[in-house]
């Protein structure tokens, strides 16, 4: 028996849960993180768990990683110098995409420029047909030339995305085997090992993302190693992935978009453990970090999956966990616009400098600041200790919007607070449209550093009666790492009808994906893990120009008919029968070593809860409330709103009209 350690790198934030596989214990901290020097963060987590809570990180058995560099370095625009080699006439596809606005309704909507401009966009001569036939030879020339296009625009790398590629790869092999001839100092990516989908731009703009954040993300998980063995963790370390799943650290090197939104996916996948510990079906989440506020669906416990979600402007077109993120984080600056507006986001203060009210430099408005000014913050230290907060800083910074808004400094603290939850449901009633949710039975829970601060405020905008705090709602990303199952996603592009005679072709595809889970499985390192598959397949109607994924339970022509005629009509109240149907895609999953963790008790409550009072501006005035600290609590434990529960990691704001329950577990489910 060992520890099993999570660590999760925010905006503002480093969260670390460390599990004692002997006692069942969790412990927690927070460290702030430093985007300027990556694995700096880690390493000082690493050591402050060891210090504080004895841990031997020699018997450490599981180490998980979820990071932001991936997806930080597109927003950013950081990523590498890339070369796009493309089939001969058909270099436009990144510039021509779906030739889709991103406002329909704007006409000064642009969309993000490409992250391989025309110029580094370069012909290769060589064309399959259709069905993978050979029409034209790979020139050699032509790669030659290319080459020579790329190392004279300083490139360090090549994405090769060739016509029809989905149906044949041999084009693609070849080319990248001259460029790793000829040109050994370019690191080479085919968009057929990244993504083998039908569809060029789609497959196209999912390995340019691979490429582009390939350099920065190799070179964080090679000092991630470093860190890990220096401090003396021998377990290989673990990469949290989009898929809410994880992968080797080593396999990140290459397969860097199955990365990108691991962060986020993270959240999730903790919030539908703590969902289970509560006895929670059907949850909306909402992550409130330090730079933005996530949101996602749990039905049936169970996290939702999409491809094709927006990072940075682009769509990534990997299974990923589907969320949504807005810049309306616990740093995220307030100001006023030209038209005397205020407005929250999506500028963030970030760690460095951060809210005024952490004394690190910062003098610009925060939402953290505003619930600071109003006296919700400021019992304690934040961040276990990271953070004091400095309640005049606070007042300066707010104090500069409310001139300009011509309102007292109060009046604008919750004000900003009511624009940022303006955000958040704005973001969730479009979440709940497009999966038809019914609102009767759905509780939020509210995590993250400012989540439990601003939550009671947006279910009540929403018009949900529950939310949930998990016990330790700072570091349920960390956690989420710490539960999350081995898994990767694969797909096969078939393009075939659904009759008898394609069934030994399905039935082919899918053993052929099989073969290669269990060699990625293997590939993980993690001995004696065996994997369960699970099988789907993008079906759709002739005719139609998009599918929807289809779980199967059988292989067979009229088992996979009915699962499809069902599913359509699931999602779009409508199915025929009768009507021939496609199938585009083979998709196979495995999943495999889920680590449990049965969290610990609390004692049962003997008495009521202690409490002294404290004075907070809510709803337009100054009351007297009680302020209760986390640590303090039992199960069973009632508390009345309006009320303030303080805790190492976040502060939880009970309005006016609420009670709150605490749980076996520890978490605290507030009715409204």
């Amino acid at each position: 028996m060992g520890w099993r350690l999570g660590v999760d790198i925010g905006g503002t934030f480093t969260d670390l849960c460390a599990h004692d596989e002997a006692t069942g214990a969790v412990h927690t901290l927070k460290v702030l993180s430093r985007p300027d020097l990556p694995g700096v963060d880690v390493a000082a987590a690493i050591a402050d768990v060891a210090r504080l809570h004895d841990v031997d990180l020699a018997q450490v058995t599981r180490f998980t990683h979820g990071t932001t560099v991936g997806v930080n370095t597109i927003i950013q625009r950081r990523g590498a110098t890339l070369a796009l080699f493309a089939t001969d006439g058909f270099t436009d596809v990144l510039e021509l995409a779906r030739l889709r606005m991103p406002d329909a309704y704007s006409l000064f909507g642009e969309r993000a420029a490409p992250l391989v401009p025309k110029d580094r966009v370069f012909p290769v001569a060589g064309r399959l047909l259709a069905d993978g036939t050979q029409l034209q030879p790979i020139d050699p020339a032509s790669v030659d030339a290319a080459i020579a296009g790329a190392r004279a625009r300083g490139c360090a790398g090549v994405v090769i995305c060739l016509l029809h590629a989905w149906r044949n790869p041999a084009h693609e092999i070849e080319v990248a085997r001259i460029v790793a001839a000829r040109a050994p100092d370019l690191f080479v990516f085919r968009s057929t090992e990244i993504w083998p989908a039908i569809r060029e731009y789609e497959r196209t703009s999912t390995a340019v993302l691979n490429g582009y954040v390939h350099p920065r993300v190799a070179l964080y998980l090679e000092r991630l190693e470093a860190v890990l063995a220096e401090a003396g963790v021998v377990a290989r370390p673990l990469i949290t992935r989009s898929n809410g799943g994880v992968m080797a650290a080593r396999q990140g090197r290459r397969d860097c978009v199955g990365m990108l939104l691991s962060g986020t996916a993270c959240g999730v996948m903790g919030a539908a453990f703590v969902a289970a510990e509560a006895g929670i079906r059907h949850a909306a989440t909402l992550d409130v970090g330090g730079t933005s506020a996530d949101v996602a669906l749990l039905l049936d416990g169970q996290a939702q999956f999409a491809a094709g979600e927006n990072v940075g402007g682009f769509p990534l077109f990997v299974p990923s966990v589907a969320v949504s993120s807005i810049g309306a984080g616990g740093g995220s600056i307030a100001r006023v616009d030209a038209f005397g507006l205020l407005k929250v986001g999506p500028d963030s203060a970030g760690s460095m400098p951060g809210p005024a009210c952490y004394g690190r430099g910062g003098t610009e408005a925060t939402l953290t600041d505003a619930f600071a000014v109003r006296g919700v913050l400021g019992h304690g230290a934040l961040g276990f200790g990271a953070v004091r907060p400095d309640v005049d800083a606070a007042r300066v910074a707010v104090g500069k919007v409310a001139a300009r808004l011509g309102r007292s400094e109060e009046e604008t603290a919750e004000a900003i607070a009511a624009v940022a939850v303006s955000a958040m449901y704005l973001e969730f009633s479009k979440l709940f449209a497009r999966n038809a949710v019914d609102l009767t039975d759905m509780t939020l829970i509210a995590f993250g550093g400012a989540g439990p601060m601003v939550g009671c405020a947006l279910a009540r905008e929403l018009g949900l009666r529950r939310m949930l705090v998990p016990r330790a709602p700072g570091v349920v990303c960390a956690l989420g790492g710490l539960v999350a199952e081995i898994r990767n996603d694969l797909l096969r592009t078939v393009m075939l009808p659904l009759a008898p005679e394609s069934v030994d072709a399905f039935k082919d595809g899918f053993a052929a994906l099989e073969r290669d889970a269990q060699a990625w499985l293997a590939d993980v390192g993690e001995p004696g893990v065996a994997g369960v598959v699970q099988v789907s397949a993008d079906m759709r109607y002739r005719g139609q120009s998009y599918e929807i994924e289809v779980p199967l339970t059988a292989v067979t022509c009229a088992a996979m008919a009915a699962a499809f005629h069902a599913r359509h009509h699931a999602v779009f109240d409508h199915a025929d029968p009768a009507a021939a149907v496609e199938v585009v895609n083979l998709r196979l999953s495995i999943r495999a070593g889920a680590p449990g963790i049965a969290s610990p008790v609390l004692l049962p409550a003997d008495g009521p809860p202690p409490s002294r009072p404290t004075r907070i501006f809510l709803d337009g005035a100054w009351r007297d409330v009680a302020l209760y600290r986390r640590a303090d609590l039992r199960a069973g434990h009632t508390i009345a709103g309006p009320a303030v529960v303080a805790q190492d990691d976040t502060t939880v704001l009970l309005p006016a009209q609420s009670q709150a329950v605490v749980q076996s577990h520890g978490h605290l489910l507030v009715t409204l």
